[in-house]
């Protein structure tokens, strides 16, 4: 099945400029196009002076001529009233004639017209901005208005509700303002009790962010019809305040309205966005009984959108096949469904039915909800294509649609394509800044990441100077939101970077996105990852409502930081206000931060006990994972045998990588050959190119002094064409991330560092220092070995930092490998020497070292 809709979907990319489907979509169009009637020209041309045409035939046949947008038909209609009337025709024919020019998207003639009444009424001024709001011409509606009360013509509903829409078209700065002013003006003038124009003003404040004004007006008149009701609970819906929607249309039931297929399409999301599937059952029967409901598209499309959002997907599918009239919006949220529920093979398969065999083109909503899919898709392998259907359909431009390509890229690795997509668009709003910012984290880019946050907080100080929006499309003012940060905060952790995540949650307090329950758990963890435990507590206390999530990053920090008695406490505390029916239950993810915590401790006999427990006590099955953990618990504490024997009982279904690599881990930092091979051998076999397993192995050898067995194990490194990952350690300093490796010499301090190292050492061998040259896996002399070690990253990194910040700075530091014994050793005297407190991240642990002794006790 995957092959058939994967080649199917490639036929439809291929053939979409001129193959079977836009044969398809050419002869439904020409089927659903009512055709013009030829004879009703010709009595208009043959009508002489002597049986003059009655006014009243010539906006009949204009209106005729402006519903089939027949140009043609419309100018020889035109020709015949100059031939009548001599250039003075009555002025509704003339308000005729502007109708039909304007229907027939020719603004120049209609705008002709316009000018050439002599004694322009109501309708003349109603015309010509309605003209003016079909071709998006927003502030010449609002001009034309000010000119029709120039000329003391009374503005009607009708006018009010043109002018409505253009405030909307405004930005919501100018959109609100002028929005304001029609207000004041309908109340004035009377047209505020007209129902027409009060749904409209409901509307508009809507959509420009002002929902409670929406609420307060429909609160305030009475007589309110069915789109009365259904303006404020659409506007509710769509401004995401879902429980006052529910409310109002319990109001609305109560007041005897009858729901009818806008209610239900509009609050079917609220059921869909807040899990309601009862209450959205409950709306699919009501239509079910109604006969003009059951049939609807669009009461269809919101039932489809709503079951899917709910988890049932395949309901969703069967309120889809039931539904005989499919239009695109019904099509978009079957394909959104499958897309969202990571059904990708069925989404391709519904987008490819819909293309080839309904004969319906995609629109933007489509692209923008099959591309994930496509980017998910490993057999659908030509992913580029589909931006080059994208291209073939117009749709290259449209903001969400590049959003999507953004995001297809990102997720293919080539974030190089991505930001070309994204420094080209005309238009960016939030969720374009957010997309091309989770593509750099994903693709472990942080600074790039961090880079791109400056420039959009950039774009939002300078609002008005540069094209980047936010979802008013006009405003210029844009602002990181909770997707944002919550997004962009683990990069900061990821690069130690703390000045900028205390920069990122200042400006989360000063918005009030702190209390958001996702940002608040991510600063946590920011905090943690940094180093500043003190900080990642406060944060913690701080927060009005603690998810799992956010419990397990705080146990997850105490553990990182080699405190597990702070750790297990926090757990007891957890469990203890689950007990009282006001916290959480733990789940696998805690009891891997609470192993993990034991282990960076010394905590075997806490740890053993606790994974021993999970079952019993917690109704959590060990997994790999905890296996892997426990091993590593074990085997980090000297007790390599008994961490060996653990992963020999593991049950056979289990993957045993993790197992295998934490006993590895293990035999290197206690020289246990044997054991060391073991473990290598069978995580060679199960990973062959995962370089670090042969490095592990050679390193174990070469520090037996097994110079042959290591050498080997390079050269098959190097006949397999794997890599060592190379080690790098990095520092922030001035909003800049300064990165090392080993032997650096490409930074432009590089002198002065090997030079204060150089004295370093000097300084150091006075206090005792001896090297440890164990640490240097060559065989060459000691003094070689001695000069290798002086340039290892973190030592780099550490000199970088004492020379270029004030005395008493907090040196931190962070590396993507484990820290060498050495290089810990000189952390310790640099601590006293120079009488800094140093924070050294690694993989694994954090160490904290202070007057010449470190957190972990030499324990790691």
């Amino acid at each position: 099945m995957a092959v058939m809709v994967v080649g199917g979907v490639r036929e439809v990319l291929l053939g979409s400029g001129g193959g079977g489907t836009s044969s398809l979509a050419s002869s439904v169009e020409a089927q659903e196009r009512p055709s013009a009637p030829l004879s009703l020209s010709l009595p208009l041309l043959a009508t002489t002076s002597s049986n003059p045409t009655d006014n009243l035939t010539f906006p009949a046949a204009l209106k005729h001529a402006a519903t089939l947008s027949d140009l043609s038909l419309g100018r020889q209609i035109h020709a015949r009233i100059i031939k009548t009337h001599h250039h003075s025709p009555p002025v509704a024919v003339s308000n005729s004639l502007v109708n039909m020019y304007s229907k027939c998207w020719e603004l120049g003639d209609a705008l002709k017209v316009f000018e050439g009444i002599p004694n322009r009424d109501e309708v003349s001024w109603n015309s010509v901005i309605s003209a003016f709001c079909r071709y998006e011409e927003w502030v010449a509606a609002i001009e034309s208005f000010r000119k029709m009360a120039d000329e003391g013509i009374e503005p009607s509903s009708f006018t009010l509700v043109s002018l409505a829409v253009s405030c909307l078209n405004l930005g919501r700065k100018e959109g609100i303002r002028i929005g304001k002013e029609i207000h004041g003006f309908s109340l004035r003038s009377g047209n505020c009790e007209k129902n027409f124009t009060n749904n409209a003003l409901i509307a508009m404040y809507a959509k420009l962010g002002k929902v409670d004004y929406s609420k307060s007006l429909f609160e305030l008149f009475e007589d309110k019809d069915l789109v009365s009701w259904n303006s404020i609970i659409s506007a509710l819906s769509q401004s995401e305040k879902f429980s006052e929607a529910l409310r109002l249309l319990y109001g609305m039931v109560s007041s005897g309205v009858r729901p009818d297929g806008v209610t239900l399409a509009s609050i079917l999301p609220t059921c869909a966005h807040l899990r309601i599937l009862k209450m959205g059952k409950e709306i699919h029967c009501y239509a079910l009984r109604n006969e003009d409901l059951s049939g609807n598209s669009f009461v269809g499309s919101a039932l489809v959108d709503m079951y899917c959002n709910c988890g049932q997907v395949d309901i969703g599918r069967r309120v889809f096949n039931q539904i005989h009239d499919r239009r695109i919006g019904l099509w978009n949220a079957m394909v959104t469904g499958y897309a969202q529920s990571d059904r990708d093979y069925e989404a391709l398969a519904i987008f490819l039915e819909m293309e080839a065999v309904a004969g319906l083109c995609s629109n933007a909503s489509t692209i923008a909800s099959i591309l994930p899919a496509c980017a998910r898709c490993e057999d659908f392998e030509n992913k580029e294509s589909m931006h080059g259907f994208v291209i073939k359909r117009g749709l290259g431009t449209d903001k969400y649609v590049q959003n999507a390509l953004i995001d297809m890229y990102a997720r293919m690795g080539k974030m190089e394509i991505s930001r070309v997509i994204f420094d080209s668009m005309e238009v960016r709003d939030v969720v374009s800044w957010n997309t091309m910012i989770t593509g750099y984290i994903n693709c472990e880019c942080h600074e790039n990441a961090l880079s791109l946050l400056g420039k959009m907080q950039k774009t939002d100080t300078s609002a008005g100077t540069d094209a980047i929006v936010d979802d008013d499309e006009n405003s210029g003012d844009i602002r990181p939101n909770t997707i944002t940060l919550m997004t962009v905060l683990p990069a900061c952790g990821a690069l130690a970077a703390t000045r900028k995540g205390q920069e990122i949650h200042c400006y989360a307090i000063r918005h009030m996105l702190d209390s958001d329950i996702a940002v608040g758990s991510a600063t946590v963890d920011m905090y943690a990852k940094c180093g500043c435990l003190d900080f990642a507590r406060r944060a913690f206390n701080l927060m009005p409502v603690r998810n799992i999530v956010t419990w397990n990053v705080i146990i997850m920090a105490y553990g990182m930081n080699g405190q597990g008695e702070e750790a297990l406490q926090l757990f007891r505390q957890m469990v203890d206000e689950e007990a009282n029916g006001q916290g959480l239950k733990p789940n696998d993810i805690t009891f891997i931060a609470l192993l993990a915590a034991c282990s960076h401790s010394g905590m075997v006999d806490e740890g053993i006990s606790l994974f021993n427990r999970m079952k019993d006590d917690y109704d959590i099955d060990p997994s790999p994972d905890h296996y892997a953990c426990a091993v590593d618990l074990l085997g980090r504490a000297g007790q390599v045998v008994e961490a060996f024997h653990l992963v020999d009982t593991m049950p056979s279904g289990f993957s045993k990588a993790a197992a295998w690599s934490s006993l590895l881990g293990a035999s290197r930092i206690h020289q246990n050959v044997e054991i060391g091979e073991i473990a290598a051998m069978n995580l060679i076999e199960l990973e062959p190119n995962v370089s670090s397993h042969y490095v592990l192995l050679s390193n174990i050898y070469s520090s037996a002094g097994l110079w042959d067995r290591a050498m080997k194990i390079r050269a098959r490194m190097m006949e397999m064409g794997i890599k060592k990952e190379p080690g790098y350690s990095w520092i922030e300093f001035n909003d800049k991330v300064h990165r090392f490796v080993a032997g650096d010499l490409s930074h432009p301090q590089s002198v002065h560092l090997y030079q204060y190292l150089s004295k370093l050492a000097s300084r150091m061998k006075t206090q005792g220092y001896v090297p440890d040259t164990s640490c240097v896996l060559h065989d060459v002399s000691e003094d070689e070995k001695e000069s290798l070690l002086r340039g290892h990253s973190e030592k780099l990194a550490l000199a970088f930092g004492i020379l270029n910040t004030t005395p008493g700075t907090t040196i931190r530091v962070a590396k993507n490998l484990r820290v060498c014994n050495d290089c810990h050793l000189v952390a310790k005297y640099i601590s006293q020497i120079e009488g800094r407190d140093i924070i050294l991240r690694d993989v694994r642990r954090f160490h904290h070292f202070r007057e010449g002794k470190c957190s972990c006790g030499d324990y790691w």
